[in-house]
């Protein structure tokens, strides 16, 4: 199966939560502020941020969501369930995100599913998707640092990205993101 076979897949399984083609989902004038979904409790602050800022200027938030590839490839029956297990967690999170862009925006999140590296594959979204015109992403506070997206996006490839990046403070209450926007 294809990467372009399990986004139409994907895309089929959240139609109910918003258009499932990204080429129509969004008029050509429409501003996305793309998230980068993930367990983290500074993506909650990012997409928080995200979705006040859409609200607050006309635009919409867009989730992206990328599935790690899997690296069972002994048995082709086994690495299809395995991808079938990664594509219903992601319909899941996503779903329940959509639900809360919903009630903060008023309108329904574009949703982006890719499997492979999350650099790569946003780096690929924002070639393709004009309309996104800004990433938000949250700084992680541990001692590890902002986290991986964040160190390699901000840092090594700031220069050359096609679209300006927020990086949202991950200690920030959600009070706190609402008074910022």
């Amino acid at each position: 199966m294809s990467d372009s076979d399990t986004q139409t897949e994907i895309n089929e399984g959240l139609s109910g939560l918003s258009q499932s083609v990204p080429e129509t989902s969004t008029g050509a004038d429409q501003r996305l502020f793309l998230v980068v979904v993930d367990a983290s409790e500074e993506m909650k602050v990012a997409l928080r941020f995200a979705c006040q800022r859409a609200t607050n200027t006309g635009g919409r938030v867009a989730l992206f969501y990328v599935m790690e590839p899997a690296d069972f490839q002994h048995w082709v029956a086994v690495g299809e369930k395995m991808r079938e297990e990664r594509r219903e967690e992601a319909e899941r999170i996503l779903h329940d995100l959509a639900s809360d862009v919903n009630d903060i925006t008023g309108s329904m999140p574009v949703l982006y599913v890719r499997e492979g590296s999350p650099v790569d594959e946003l780096e690929k979204l924002i070639n393709e998707e004009p309309n996104i015109r800004i990433l938000v992403l949250g700084a992680g506070t541990s001692k590890k640092g902002p986290g991986p997206l964040v160190t390699s996006l901000a840092g090594k490839f700031s220069g050359q990205f096609p679209v300006p990046i927020t990086v949202v403070p991950g200690n920030l209450s959600l009070e706190q993101v609402d008074a910022l926007t």
